[in-house]
């Protein structure tokens, strides 16, 4: 007996150790029979025997063990597959060479409870006669299956049946004996310090918020005071423009630099223009700003470096005009000269430009010249790849036509094959959505016990957890009374009671608060002091803007008088060189399109269009027709193929 429990266990290490993924059956046996050699010849035939059956069979054995653990053995560890295997190959393959007694020798070898369970479900006959055989007539034919395995099975049934009752005995047996050897281990409580009950705060008092003041209106409504303000800061302003468009007016003339050739008489009309101008810019200027309306929105910053800036700009001004009251020259005879060649190189841009632009136009003119060759051959090559490729088309036509009726043909065969195959498929899928339903009541039963002892233990902790929280908010009353105008008596220097100490606090708080009260008026006073000479700045700014616009707008409009001024038209001879090139060219290119005329296309053949268009449009009608029973037929199979994967997962 130990001869065949050793040989067995050799078995089952060698079955752990083969992969079917990495392996190949073939190399794994010859590997094995290397390590054995060691062996007596009777136990390595035996051994190698055992293994190439339960590798060769693996998938029959596989549809048992598998559904041993799914139903039957889900206690059972995962390590003792390849014993079930092997035991399985002996009951099938082995029973009638090795005989019953032997046979009942190796299962009393193995784990009692184990074997009871695995030959209890393998050879109960509901099993064997059920799904058992159709699991095996999917790998191999029906009646192969039954002549040479199910009756071989049904006949030691009796034999087996009294082996399985003689299993249960010896466990009835040895369930007393394990009960008297184990020691049951006792625990015992830890001598734990029992902490203190915690003792419940006692509720601070709630503040009482004196009751708020509501917001008077006048804090929505703008002051009295801002509204004559702004009105006497525009009185002021208005003032102020007043004086300077007199001031301008009536400067002196040694103010007002003039070129030596300029006569008087334009002198004179400058002066009254800049009469005559004051009064639309004095409107224009008290109609436009509104005292919400502010045009540039200035920092302090922005405000003191354009205040700095005005400032030097007039100090500048005051010194050439003591320059000029001194007896100091102008400058006139220099800006007339520099106004000529101003002219000049401005002339020589305009001839510069249209030469540009005379270039321009040419070389656009010789550009239609050669895109109407080029558009003239390529019409010519046009028209012969039309009449080329309408002949490969009508050869084309004519193959599809031939391929597509040998393609009709394979599909029909294809499509004959088919229906055979779906016929056995629903038969075992029928087969299988049985199994799996009884599958599913089991798990489902199951399910419903552990969720009610579940309840019930949720239960019982509710019940712990409330009856903890009632002990814990049982009320405790702990501690002494204290009075606060009691001085501790220490003996310390500056020992004073509580009430005391919070007067003195009080007094010092009361004293902070003054000092905080005259710092704050002193910085407002401050703010007060630098926002006023802001101001005063800024209304220094906006009458310098308003006499730098106006000088402004009268220089822009003497450029605009000049600008407007008629040019002579340039004689350059480049120009004119370019001019008589490029009407050359236009009248090139009108008569070369009044002699070309158009090449006609050579008509299409109406037999061959109307041939190869009925051909095409039933080559896409037959191949949509042919890719719909390709996607139906793919459908189904895939179908079919996922329910099978689930049921043999189930």
């Amino acid at each position: 007996m130990a001869y065949y429990g050793k040989c067995i266990e050799t078995v089952i290490e060698q079955l752990n150790k083969f992969q079917p993924e990495k392996d190949s059956p073939e190399q794994f046996l010859e590997a094995t029979s290397t390590a054995l050699q060691t062996l007596s010849p009777q136990k390595q035939a035996f051994i190698l025997e055992l293994l190439s059956g339960c590798l060769e069979y693996r998938k029959l054995l596989a549809v048992v063990v598998d559904a041993f653990y799914v139903r039957a053995g889900w206690l059972c560890p995962r390590a003792d597959y390849s014993l079930f295997q092997v035991i399985c190959y002996l009951a099938m393959f082995q029973l009638q060479e090795l005989g019953f007694q032997l046979f009942c020798d190796i299962v009393r070898a193995q784990p009692v409870d184990k074997m009871h369970k695995f030959l209890g479900f393998f050879f109960n006959p509901l099993n064997l006669c059920s799904w058992i055989k159709d699991e095996w007539s999917l790998i191999y034919e029906t009646a192969h299956v039954r002549e040479n395995w199910i009756d071989p099975l049904m006949r030691w049934q009796p034999e087996v049946q009294e082996l399985i009752h003689q299993l249960e005995e010896v466990m009835a047996n040895q369930l007393p004996r394990s009960k008297t050897k184990a020691r049951v281990t006792e625990p015992k409580e830890f001598n734990l310090t029992v902490p203190r009950p915690r003792a419940i705060p006692v509720p601070e008092p709630v503040p009482v918020v004196a009751k708020s003041k509501p917001v008077p209106r006048s804090t929505y409504q703008p002051p009295k005071e801002q509204q004559l303000l702004e009105m006497a800061k525009r009185f002021n302003r208005w003032k102020a423009e007043e004086l300077l468009l007199q001031a301008n007016i009536e400067e002196m003339r040694c103010a007002v630099p003039r070129s030596q050739g300029e006569p008087p008489m334009q002198a004179s009309k400058k002066k009254l223009q800049l009469r005559l101008m004051p009064q639309i810019m004095k409107t224009s200027k008290l109609t436009f700003y509104e005292p919400s309306e502010v045009p540039v929105k200035l920092n302090t910053a922005a405000i003191l470096r354009e205040g700095s800036l005005y400032q030097r700009q007039v100090e500048k001004e005051l010194q050439r005009v003591d320059q000029l009251v001194d007896g100091a020259g102008d400058f006139s005879e220099f800006l007339e000269w520099q106004k000529k060649m101003q002219a000049k190189d401005r002339e020589e841009e305009l001839t510069a430009g249209e030469c540009r632009r005379l270039l321009g136009k040419l070389s656009r003119e010789e550009a239609i010249l050669a895109r109407q060759h080029v558009t003239q051959e390529n019409k010519q090559k046009a028209n012969q790849k039309k009449e080329e490729t309408a002949e490969l088309l009508q050869q084309c036509a004519e193959r599809r036509l031939q391929e597509e009726k040998s393609m009709k043909e394979l599909v029909e065969q294809v499509t004959e094959a088919q229906k055979n195959v779906k016929l056995v498929q629903m038969k075992l899928l029928k087969d299988r959505r049985q199994t799996v339903q009884e599958v599913m009541e089991e798990s489902r039963e199951l399910l419903q016990r552990s969720a009610e002892t579940a309840k019930e233990e949720q239960k019982r902790r509710c019940e712990l957890i409330s009856q903890l929280r009632a002990l814990e908010t049982q009320p405790m009353r702990k501690g002494k009374l204290v009075d606060l105008t009691q001085i501790p008596g220490y003996g310390l220097e500056g020992e004073m009671s509580v009430v005391e100490l919070r007067e003195r606090l009080a007094l010092l708080k009361e004293s902070q608060r003054r000092e905080e009260e005259e710092k704050r008026d002193q910085i407002i006073q401050g703010k007060r002091a630098r926002s006023q000479d802001l101001q005063n700045r800024v209304e220094q700014i906006s009458l310098c803007r308003a006499a730098m616009g106006r000088s402004a707008a009268l220089r822009w409009e003497e450029k605009k008088a000049r600008s407007a001024a008629p040019g002579v038209p340039s004689q350059d001879e480049r120009v004119l060189e370019l001019q008589r090139k490029v009407e050359e060219k236009v009248a090139e290119r009108r008569r070369k399109q009044a002699t070309l005329k158009p090449v006609p296309a050579p008509a299409p053949r109406p037999a061959c269009t109307k041939a190869w268009a009925h051909l095409e449009e039933q080559h896409w009608r037959d191949l949509q027709q042919s890719r719909e029973r390709r996607l139906r037929a793919l459908q189904q199979s895939t179908s079919a193929a996922g329910h099978g994967r689930r049921l043999e997962a189930a």
